[in-house]
């Protein structure tokens, strides 16, 4: 006899290249302002410091390829990025050990309630009424790093409606996959189904309905989402 007093949650499952089986999340953690470029545009020094992390929830992925524009804002902005999925995890992982917990990448876009992201940093609040809301996490097929290698450099580059607006190299991010990795499990227990969304280049800006945005990284298989 079932137990559960509600409906169990459905599980958040991401599709992967050339596969039937597929990868289910269980947390997300989202490192801010990882590429200099970016950090300058937002109006902070991109002097490498500790790196900071927030996250999203595990059901804020959308692999539909669609966007519904969320309630509550005016000025909702694209931040495209690499995603980092674990098939493994542990505490205190050391920089050498890291790449043997990756599973696989994917692209994802980081979209965020810009207007109330501001709010919440104006007040001293946490960012995630700004950050992880319905669908705030779009997300295409992920690849295996066998097939992807590891993904220190590559071109990383955004599309709306066929024009660039963001445009960068993986070996641009301050901090790179080992260290997030490593720092990252100093104070948490990463375990598989963990995924990591590595920052955002320059480039970020607001997004309406009917547009068309196409994530392309070097390597991987290419996210294309509409805004509806």
């Amino acid at each position: 006899m079932n137990s559960l007093i509600i409906p169990e949650p459905k599980l958040t499952l991401i599709p992967i290249k050339d596969s039937s089986q597929q990868f289910p999340v269980r947390r997300i953690y989202c490192i801010g302002r990882n590429y200099a470029d970016h950090a300058i545009e937002m109006g902070f020094d991109p002097n490498k410091e500790d790196p900071f992390f927030f996250q999203k929830n595990a059901d804020n992925v959308d692999t539909s390829g669609n966007f519904p524009y969320p309630p509550q804002t005016s000025d909702v902005h694209h931040e495209i990025e690499l995603v980092v999925a674990l098939k493994s995890g542990g505490s205190d992982i050391s920089l050498s050990e890291s790449y043997k917990h990756v599973l696989g990448f994917g692209v994802g876009l980081d979209m965020t309630r810009r207007d109330l992201q501001g709010q919440a940093k104006k007040k001293g609040r946490p960012w995630e009424i700004g950050k992880a809301f319905e669908h705030s996490a779009p997300m295409g097929e992920l690849s295996l790093i066998e097939k992807s290698g590891t993904m220190e450099s590559g071109s990383i580059v955004l599309k709306v409606n066929d024009i660039i607006k963001q445009q960068g190299d993986l070996n641009m991010m301050i901090w790179k996959i080992p260290e997030m990795i490593s720092h990252l499990s100093q104070f948490y227990k990463l375990q598989a189904g963990d995924l990591i969304m590595t920052g955002t280049p320059a480039g970020v800006g607001a997004v309406k309905k009917g547009d068309i945005l196409e994530g392309l990284v070097q390597n991987l298989p290419n996210l294309k989402v509409r805004v509806i």
